[in-house]
């Protein structure tokens, strides 16, 4: 059996002081209350909001957990008149934890979901983990786990270039507080430089 990864303590404590988060995700579906009606009867999320813009022929739905104040959300796009997307191959899944994958994934199946990998511990590891596909054909993974505030809880992309990807998201997500503070630390110095 894998053994898991040496956590972190430093990283632990980055996770526990830092106040950003993923607030949503959109993504495009052909037919918006099926997916609505998927998303609350199977997976328990609830609609949080829903609106039409007939000027721009598109609606959309926000779903989650939770409020969109303080927790991640996915926003469903619907644009009038188009029924199916090319999901592509960049796309992996999200990820949605529950206490009892089996009985998710049975209420999942008597709605008629599509089961794709039944529970199972994966590869080389003892999580207990799922797949199923939504109406539009976006995947989930079912993932066991103890109680969880936030149970929309990852989302998985395939990249070609790992380094690349990883330093992109890296600098995409340094906070706009981290830089002001460093340019003040800057500045300080610079006047402490001039004034000594």
């Amino acid at each position: 059996m894998a053994e898991a990864a040496p956590v972190n303590a430093e990283l632990l404590k980055w996770v526990k002081k830092d106040k950003r988060r993923f607030l949503h995700a959109v993504y495009r579906v052909g037919d918006l209350d099926r997916t609505i009606k998927f998303y609350t009867e199977c997976f328990g999320m609830k609609l949080l909001r829903k609106r039409d813009v007939p000027e721009e022929k598109y609606s959309n739905a926000f779903l989650g957990f939770g409020p969109e104040e303080s927790h991640f959300v996915v926003e469903l796009t619907y644009n009038y008149g188009v029924t199916s997307y090319d999901i592509g191959t960049g796309f992996g899944y999200f990820a949605i934890a529950t206490e009892d994958i089996y009985k998710m994934v049975e209420n999942i199946r008597a709605k008629g979901g599509n089961i794709t990998r039944e529970p199972g511990p994966v590869k080389g590891g003892s999580t207990v983990i799922a797949y199923v596909k939504d109406p539009d054909g976006y995947t989930f993974e079912l993932v066991q786990r103890g109680s969880t505030p936030e149970p929309l809880c990852q989302i998985m992309l395939r990249v070609g270039d790992l380094e690349r990807s990883t330093k992109f998201y890296e600098k995409k997500t340094c906070s706009r507080a981290d830089k002001i503070a460093n340019d003040f630390r800057h500045a300080h110095k610079l006047a402490d430089k001039f004034d000594g």
